[in-house]
């Protein structure tokens, strides 16, 4: 008797398989080749499938980046030591400021290293206003986290003195992602705009002075 339970579970664990293959690969010829020239065909093409192929693991286009970003987003977590993930909640070991400054700034200098990730970002959350785009949610939930790990990273290093107190913790983490994602829209205008520099300058005028 042929056993259909672990023929589905076979076959689900497959394409779960094939899923993060197409969304490794995709990551690398948007980065390389950038959001316009990234079109289905040629990420069909680069994992092997046609096109109609390749849309049998996802609903749309519009799902398909989208998992593109959360992707990135979760390969930037381990490369950055964090558990978890931007979208449901990071958890960071206990760290001091000139940690949390350089790792943030870290994952700036990276973005621009990989404009197509940026443009696709830029462009699918402009998209994700409209509540009933696949990416709505996404960007909704991940901001929120976001903030929230930022906010408590920031509270601790101003109970501590590290930064002012004179803007709450919470009000600061949501400057911060309006100036990431704003230096963004700028820097693709102005390719030589250095975001990670003007970021640094915002943590200099947030730090007390040492007397």
């Amino acid at each position: 008797m042929t056993d259909s339970g672990g023929t589905r579970r076979g076959s689900y664990a497959k394409g779960v398989a094939k899923r993060e293959e197409i969304l490794t690969r995709a990551l690398d010829v948007i980065a390389r080749e950038g959001y316009r020239g990234a079109s289905i065909k040629e990420l069909a093409d680069a994992v092997g499938l046609s096109q109609a192929g390749l849309l049998h693991y996802f609903d749309s286009k519009e799902e398909l980046f989208t998992e593109i970003l959360r992707k990135r987003d979760e390969l930037d977590s381990i490369d950055q030591g964090l558990a978890g993930n931007p979208e449901h909640g990071l958890i960071a070991p206990e760290a001091e400021l000139a940690d949390i400054r350089a790792g943030y700034l870290s994952v700036i200098r990276h973005n621009a290293e990989v404009p197509g990730l940026v443009h696709l970002f830029a462009r699918l959350s402009v998209d994700a206003a409209d509540p009933s785009h696949p990416a709505h949610e996404f960007f909704l939930t991940r901001g929120e986290s976001l903030r929230g790990f930022f906010a408590a990273a920031i509270a601790t290093q101003q109970e501590s003195g590290a930064i002012t107190d004179q803007i709450d913790a919470d009000t600061l983490a949501r400057i911060f992602q309006a100036v990431a994602d704003g230096l963004q829209v700028q820097w693709m205008l102005e390719p030589e705009v250095d975001m990670a520099a003007t970021v640094d300058a915002l943590f200099d005028v947030l730090t007390p002075e040492k007397s």
